[in-house]
């Protein structure tokens, strides 16, 4: 047995446990229009060459922990991510008025939501690492909204993913302007998207033929992906909730998505 025992440690050390990537993740400050932004870059360290890139925009909270989590997630599958910053400042809160008064600054006006986005897109295509052929966004609740918006406004993207995000918009989708690949994942319960506007984005989607994946989970509220939602629901009495199977099903369709988009 104890002859034994240095043979099963070296095969334990080669084959028994998993090989784990080097993630980084760093803050990085860029700009747009004067004001500064506080943007989280990250990446495996183990990976050599170009790969592609995606943005991760925030929730309506701003940019916390959560959209940086997000962006390791994808850093983890091979991708660089980075979760930028449209608010400035890399403000964010946990008070829901303070948060509705950074969400409507943007939501408010279109051409600082552009400009603030588009900063974040030059600054991941100019990455070293990034293959500038291949940039997508997912967004998540506001910046699920933010990512359609961009896409109706025809930016240069392979795709984009919304998680639980706003489907109303003041600037509907143009036959022919939309460039990119969208797909929406939705909680089927969630009370800040009617049904009525629900109805109302997959018509705009078909008239302006775009192509659309559109995936409703059954029971899933509001912030379904995020495990703190059902302490804010507590905490500040929303109609927010952790859906364990549609948060798993969800990033598991974002990455046969990934892998389809930038296959093409």
């Amino acid at each position: 047995m104890k002859r034994l025992l240095p043979s099963l440690l070296i095969l334990l050390l080669s084959t028994g446990f998993p090989a784990y990537a080097d993630i980084k993740g760093e803050p990085v400050d860029y700009s747009a229009n004067g004001v500064t932004l506080k943007g989280y870059l990250a990446y495996d360290t183990d990976i050599t060459g170009k790969r592609p890139g995606i943005l991760v925009v925030h929730e309506g909270w701003g940019h916390n922990e959560y959209a940086r989590k997000r962006a390791r997630m994808l850093a983890e599958l091979g991708y660089i991510a980075f979760a930028v910053d449209m608010y400035g400042d890399g403000k964010n809160t946990a008070h829901i008025k303070e948060a509705k008064e950074f969400m409507m600054v943007v939501i408010n006006d279109m051409a600082v939501a552009k400009a603030r986005f588009t900063a974040a897109y030059t600054l991941l295509e100019e990455e070293e690492r990034v293959d500038a052929a291949k940039i997508a966004a997912i967004g998540y609740c506001f910046g699920g909204g933010i990512v359609l918006d961009m896409a109706r406004a025809g930016l240069d993207l392979d795709g984009v993913a919304s998680f639980h995000g706003s489907l109303a918009t003041q600037t509907p989708a143009q036959e022919g302007v939309v460039k990119t690949k969208v797909l929406v994942l939705h909680g089927n319960d969630d009370q800040f998207v009617s049904p009525d506007q629900v109805k109302a984005f997959k018509q705009e989607m078909e008239n302006a033929t775009v192509d659309l994946e559109f995936i409703a989970y059954p029971g899933a509220q509001h912030s379904f992906t995020n495990p703190d939602a059902n302490k804010v629901a507590k905490q500040l009495n929303l109609p927010v909730g952790y859906d364990k199977t549609a948060d798993e099903d969800s990033w598991k369709t974002l990455q046969d998505f990934l892998k389809r988009i930038f296959a093409e």
